[in-house]
């Protein structure tokens, strides 16, 4: 039997062999396109070239192409588990011409692959084509010999394809798989494009050859291509001969793994075997998003990964499964994959980490969770309103990571509806700040037009400062212009430039681009997907046009800060690793002439001692002035050497690699100094976490190193002088008056404390009964809500039974609280009352129905209030 390793690779040599250049799979993240979370198909990282965009070293190209449709237009999230052939994690082989071959050799390869060498049975084959495309149905029946009555016809719905509203689409055609009345739904019309699972769609070869403009006129494109699709699990269970992707060997040692760790076993029910599935499926999605750099948070690709992380939690949880499984889960699917993705394996502990973390993050809000949803709902009983609001719903699910449906089993048995429009227009809302979050350059930008012809910025950056070079394009307000002139704000592009273009972390270079009569400052240099270098700022004089010629001249001071800058987040990310251990990763960066930030994974804050050693191997290392040396090679041979890469950079197929000494060998297209020497000096100005399982150092050096130790020692100095003492015994000064300041706080507290004692005494004279209830209310001479409560707290066990409001002011606003002794609950709810209160003095609250807390703005309305309190437990 065929493993899946032999299958992926089986399909990329055939292809390999007849002319396809393997290109490596990109990663889930995709690059500069704002139309997509995660990257959800093989075409993905050809868009370009099939926009005629870019233009790549070869014409025909396959791949296995890592997938995830879980949030936006392709989501199978929710069927997950339910089916035996949705994933959110996927693998998609596929071939591709970018203007080469056609219908013809693509259907002769697609059939010549799965009859010949998969050793498919051609009679279990079936074709659908678009209903008008009567030269591929000629194809199928003319070059493969497969029987007319099994190729079928489909409609726009089955067999047409589209990039978007616009842009290149044409007819798809099919291969399927009979796989028999055992697999069928039993219905007279089943059929081929029955949505069971007799008839399986296996491969789909789209044909790009329209292009379809606003109106959705369709037009011939001049270089027709092809873009097909075959989904690696969905093959593996067919020539394994399982009923369903599960049971194949990309899935079955994860459920092996989940059975031994729960104690249950697939298919004992159907609750079992859908969890089983649910958490087998998410492990392989987790996993692999965290290795492409994808880390759980309230936001974009972050709030995908956690809602997948919670849905597996929660599922496990119908496996018996209470204490973190997920991250051993994880690191089975590690070892499943490790052939094709070693890399994977490489992140192992990284991605483990992240798991467990974010696993006792939610199991840690599940209590707390439960206990804000049932105080929500509280308040709403009380308010008799009968539905739950979908602003409730979304906060449980964004701030407590509760699924609708763990909401609608609470509230089941009191049969109150949820608000699921209200739901949705929140999670809407959620989306689009989502894709905020994706940075790109706009499609059909002016640059496109320089893509499309193959043009490149030949950057000489790495030896030159100055270069002369012919102006290509100029854009002002996002239009390419003839002229420009003094005053006004362009984008400039050359044939040729030394400005460096903001990537990897590095900001751009600035300085000036000038010619006889003309002159411009660069604030900004950047980069577009395409590697045509932008050079931003404002014509400072005279003015330009394209093919004239013009210097350009980099600001030497600026280049080199940031050099020192570039060159030293190397040597960190080298000594964090050899300080905090293997697992440190880089996870980000910002390189700039006046501070660097070095984001990595870790997951703890890092103690004062490491630090001080972190930052004084840094500097070792400067002080011993190593050379750097930079070699060009090719990726395949860069990766032999041992050089690290980042998982969120794209790598051509040449790469330079960065080595310093032999501490330091990474993968970097940045600008460096020549030896460490030129970074001087090396000052940690702090660490801190930006997200779960990840930490930042900001970092100074050079000049800006100096100033800050030379502003750090001044403070310290002048704080010396302030307490008269020498810097060097500043700490036990300190120290000795902090436990002084705690001596005075625990008096003053004391004080404070037997005068409040005191105050309840006296108030107990005040205590009016209404209806046979003791009642007070009054105002309290406080200053926080928590010495309002603990007041409210000792009157009423000095009281006994009774109802106790209180209320103090400041100037801008009013606290309140009230409390019901439990004789007195079954007739009044503390939250009702403070309610009504509330309102009077212009705001609101809640609470329970023994003690509610609320808030207001009208500090002037306050006796007012007070005082209607015996009016309202009178009314009641």
């Amino acid at each position: 039997m065929k493993s899946s390793d032999d299958l992926r690779r089986e399909f990329l040599e055939y292809f390999e062999q007849r002319g396809h250049t393997i290109a490596k799979s990109s990663s889930l993240v995709p690059m500069h396109d704002p139309t997509l979370l995660f990257t959800n198909a093989g075409m993905v990282q050809f868009k370009r070239t099939f926009l005629g965009e870019e233009k790549r070293d070869y014409i025909r190209a396959t791949s296995s192409q890592k997938c995830v449709r879980a949030g936006g237009k392709h989501n199978d999230l929710e069927n997950v588990g339910h089916t035996g052939r949705h994933h959110t994690f996927f693998e998609m082989l596929g071939n591709f011409s970018f203007g080469d071959y056609f219908k013809p050799l693509a259907i002769e390869l697609a059939w010549d692959l799965m009859t010949r060498v998969y050793g498919l049975p051609a009679e279990k084959l079936w074709v659908s084509v678009y209903e008008k495309d009567d030269e591929a149905h000629q194809l199928w029946s003319a070059n493969t010999g497969i029987e007319e009555d099994r190729i079928v016809r489909l409609g726009k719905k089955d067999n047409f394809w589209s990039m978007g509203d616009t842009g290149p689409c044409g007819p798809c055609s099919e291969i399927l798989i009979d796989q028999g009345e055992a697999m069928s739904c039993g219905r007279p019309e089943c059929r081929v494009g029955c949505e069971c699972d007799r008839y399986l769609e296996l491969w789909n070869l789209v044909f790009m050859e329209f292009n379809r403009d606003e109106s959705g006129t369709m037009t011939p494109l001049p270089k027709p291509s092809i873009d097909t699709g075959m989904g690696l699990e969905r093959i593996a269970a067919v020539i394994q001969g399982v009923t369903n992707n599960y049971e194949t060997d990309l899935f079955m040692p994860i459920i092996d793994e989940i059975e031994e760790l729960s104690g249950r076993s697939l298919k004992e029910s159907l609750k079992v075997d859908v969890s089983m599935k649910v958490v087998a499926d998410h492990s392989r999605a987790a996993a692999f998003l965290i290795g492409d750099g994808v880390l759980p948070s309230n936001e974009g690709r972050g709030y995908v990964l956690r809602r997948i992380l919670r849905r597996a939690v929660r599922y496990g949880r119908a496996l018996g499964l209470t204490r973190p499984f997920l991250y051993q889960t994880a690191e089975k699917v590690s070892q499943v994959m490790k052939t094709a993705y070693p890399e994977l394996s490489e992140a192992n502990a990284y991605i483990k980490n992240i798991i467990r973390s974010e696993e006792e993050r939610f199991l840690g809000t599940l209590d707390t969770g439960l206990r804000v949803l049932e105080d929500a709902l509280g308040e709403l009983r009380a308010k008799g309103v009968s539905e739950i609001p979908g602003n409730l719903i979304f906060k449980m699910y964004d701030t407590y990571g509760f699924p609708v449906d763990i909401i609608q089993d609470i509230v089941r048995d009191e049969g109150m509806p949820l608000d699921m429009t209200g739901f949705d227009s929140a999670m809407e809302q959620q989306r689009l700040r989502s894709r905020a979050h994706v940075i790109s350059f706009p499609e059909g930008s002016a640059y496109n037009r320089l893509s499309a012809q193959g043009i490149k910025t030949d950057f000489v950056g790495y030896g030159f400062t100055n270069a002369d070079s012919e102006v290509l394009m100029i854009v002002c307000e996002g239009n390419a212009v003839e002229q420009a002139r003094e005053g006004d704000e362009i984008e400039l592009v050359t044939a040729r430039t030394p400005f460096y273009g903001e990537a990897g972390g590095q900001v751009g270079d600035r300085g000036r681009i000038y010619t006889q009569g003309f002159e411009m400052q660069v604030s900004d240099t950047v980069k577009d997907p395409n590697n045509i270098i932008i050079h931003k700022g404002n014509v400072f004089k005279g003015s330009i046009s394209p093919g004239q010629t013009v210097t350009l001249t980099v600001d030497e001071n600026t280049r080199l800060a940031i050099c020192r800058n570039h060159t030293v987040t190397h040597i960190l990310h080298a000594v964090l690793r050899q300080v905090l251990g293997d697992h440190v990763k880089q996870s980000g960066s910002l390189v700039a002439p006046d501070r660097l930030r070095f984001d990595f994974t870790h997951f703890s804050a890092i103690d004062e001692k490491n630090l001080q050693e972190i930052e004084k191997l840094v500097n070792d290392r400067i002080q011993q002035n190593c050379p750097i040396q930079i070699d060009e090679m090719d990726a395949k041979d860069a990766f032999k050497t041992g050089a690290t890469a980042l998982f969120e950079e794209k790598y051509g197929e040449r790469v330079r690699v960065v080595a310093i000494s032999d501490f330091s060998k990474e993968l970097c297209g940045g600008t460096h100094t020549e030896r460490t020497g030129d970074i001087g000096l090396f000052k940690i100005v702090s660490e801190g976490s930006v997200a779960a399982g990840v930490r930042r150092i900001e970092a100074v050096t050079g000049r800006d190193a100096l100033l800050n130790v030379q502003e750090a020692f001044h403070t310290l100095r002048s704080l010396a002088v302030s307490l008269k003492t020498k810097p060097e015994e500043l700490t036990g000064r300190v120290e000795k008056i902090m436990a002084h300041e705690k001596t005075l706080e625990k008096e003053l507290a004391a004080i404070k404390a037997k005068a409040r004692a005191e105050a309840s005494d006296s108030s107990l004279n005040e205590i009016k009964v209404v209806n046979g209830v003791s009642v007070l209310a009054q105002e309290a001479s406080v200053d926080t809500q928590a010495a309002l409560r603990d007041m409210a707290d000792l009157l009423k066990t000095k009281m006994k039974s009774g109802i106790v409001v209180l209320g103090s002011r400041t100037p801008k606003k009013v606290l309140l609280v009230a409390v019901v002794t439990k004789d007195h609950l079954e007739r009044y709810h503390a939250g009702d009352i403070i309610g009504k209160v509330a309102a009077m003095v212009g705001g609101g609250g809640g609470g329970r129905s023994d003690m509610a807390q609320a808030g207001g703005s009208k500090p002037e309305k306050l006796p007012e209030a007070l005082a209607a309190v015996y009016d309202i437990v009178g009314k009641h």
